[in-house]
C-alpha cells in the first residue's frame, strides 16, 4: 500500500530527471550554420579582431587589394574601408591591435596598414621579405612571421615591427614553407613540398636567431597550420592532420582524417577545426585530438583553387574564398531545452 507522501516523491523525481535531461548536451543541429554573406572579388585571406573582418583579394593576379569588412553584425556584413595596390598578389593577412600586416607575393613584400580608423585604413609601412613567393604571416608581439617559398628555395623570417612605419627584417632560416602559425616562444610551420613535404618547430625565443628544434620528414606536406591546446593542426592535401607538439623537438602526428577535398586553412575552436577546403567549409570534432571526427559541411562560394583563408572570432566562423566572405556559427553543443547555454534555473521551482 501506498503511503500519501509517494505521489509527491514521484513529482520531485520526475521533475529531478527533466533538470538532469536539460543540461544532457547533444551535437548541434546545422552545423555549420551559415548567417551571412559578402559576395567579394577572389577573397584569398580573412583575419578578424573588434567587430572587423579584414581580407585580401586578387582580382585577377594583378592589382589586389585589403577590404575591411564590419560584422558587428554577422548577419549583415558590410564593407566599410579599403586599400588598393599596384601589381600586386596579397594571399595572407594577420591583425595585431590597430595595425593589419598583410603578404604580398608579387614583389615580396610585407605591407602594415593601419586600421585604427576602419573607413579609413592606410599603408603606413612596407618592406622587402624573403627571396621568392610570399606564401602566409602570423603576428606576435612585436614580430611578424612570414613564409616563402619557391620551388627549390624560401625561407622562414621574423620582422620586427614594434614601430609599424619601419618594419626591419631581424632573423631568418632557410628552406621553403607554405603555412606558419605562433604560439609562445615557438612558431610553426609546413611545407607542402615538390621535393620536401615537412613540418617544422622553430623556437623563437630569440627573434634575431631563429632555431630549428622538430621536425617531421617525410611529411605528406600541408598548406595551412593552427596551434591549440598542445596540438598543431595542418591542413594537408586531401586531409586534415594532426600533430602533438607539446615537447617541441619530438612533435608526432597522432590522428588524421581525410577531406572531401583539397585542404588549404585552418582555425581550431573549442574542440572543432574548421577547414577550407576548395568547395566550402568542413568541420571536424578534435575534441579527442588521436580520434578527429566529421561533424559537419557546407558548399559555400567558388571551388576555385587556392580556396582562400579561415578565422574564428566571438562564436562565429568566417571564410573568405573565391566567392566572397561567408559567415557561419561556431558548431557546439545544444541542451534537450534548446538553450544553448544549458541553464535550467528558469525550470526550478519549489514543489509544496
Amino acid at each position: 500500500m501506498r503511503s500519501g507522501s509517494e505521489p509527491r516523491e514521484a513529482c520531485l523525481i520526475l521533475l529531478l530527471g527533466a533538470t538532469l535531461s536539460l543540461a544532457t548536451p547533444a551535437l548541434a543541429q546545422d552545423c555549420p550554420e551559415l548567417v551571412g554573406s559578402l559576395m567579394g572579388p577572389l577573397f584569398t585571406d580573412v583575419a578578424v579582431s573588434g567587430g572587423y573582418a579584414y581580407v585580401t583579394w586578387d582580382p585577377e593576379g594583378i592589382d589586389g587589394g585589403f577590404r575591411v569588412i564590419d560584422v558587428s553584425d554577422p548577419y549583415y556584413p558590410v564593407e566599410v574601408g579599403f586599400v588598393d595596390f599596384d601589381w600586386s598578389l596579397p594571399t595572407a593577412v594577420a591583425v595585431s591591435g590597430s595595425y593589419a600586416y598583410v603578404a604580398d607575393s608579387h614583389g615580396r613584400i610585407l605591407r602594415v596598414i593601419n586600421v585604427s580608423t576602419p573607413t579609413a585604413p592606410v599603408q603606413v609601412g612596407f618592406v622587402e621579405v624573403g627571396s621568392q613567393e610570399l606564401q602566409d604571416v602570423a603576428v606576435s608581439g612585436d614580430y611578424a612571421y612570414v613564409v616563402d617559398r619557391g620551388t627549390f628555395y624560401g625561407s622562414f623570417n621574423v620582422i620586427d615591427v614594434s614601430e609599424p612605419t619601419a618594419p626591419v627584417p631581424v632573423g631568418w632560416l632557410d628552406g621553403p614553407h607554405d603555412g606558419v602559425a605562433v604560439s609562445g616562444d615557438y612558431a610553426y610551420v609546413v611545407d607542402r613540398g615538390l621535393f620536401y613535404p615537412s613540418f617544422w618547430v622553430i623556437d623563437v625565443s630569440e627573434p634575431t636567431a631563429p632555431v630549428q628544434v622538430g621536425v617531421l620528414y617525410p611529411y605528406p606536406g600541408g598548406y595551412g597550420v593552427a596551434v591549440s591546446g598542445g596540438h598543431a593542426y595542418v591542413a594537408g592535401e586531401v586531409d586534415l592532420r594532426v600533430i602533438d607538439v607539446s615537447e617541441s623537438t619530438a612533435p608526432v602526428e597522432v590522428g588524421f582524417l581525410d577531406t572531401p577535398t583539397s585542404a588549404w586553412d585552418v582555425a581550431v575552436s573549442d574542440g572543432y577545426a574548421y577547414v577550407v577546403v576548395a568547395e566550402g567549409l568542413y568541420v571536424i570534432d578534435v575534441s579527442t585530438p588521436s580520434a578527429p571526427v566529421e561533424a559537419g559541411y557546407r558548399d559555400a562560394g567558388q571551388a576555385d583553387e587556392p580556396a582562400g583563408g579561415i578565422a574564428v572570432s566571438d562564436g562565429y566562423v568566417f571564410l573568405a574564398n573565391g566567392g566572397g566572405l561567408f559567415i557561419f556559427r561556431e558548431c557546439g553543443p545544444l541542451f534537450a531545452d534548446g538553450f544553448e547555454s544549458g541553464d535550467t534555473s528558469a525550470w526550478s521551482a519549489t514543489v509544496p
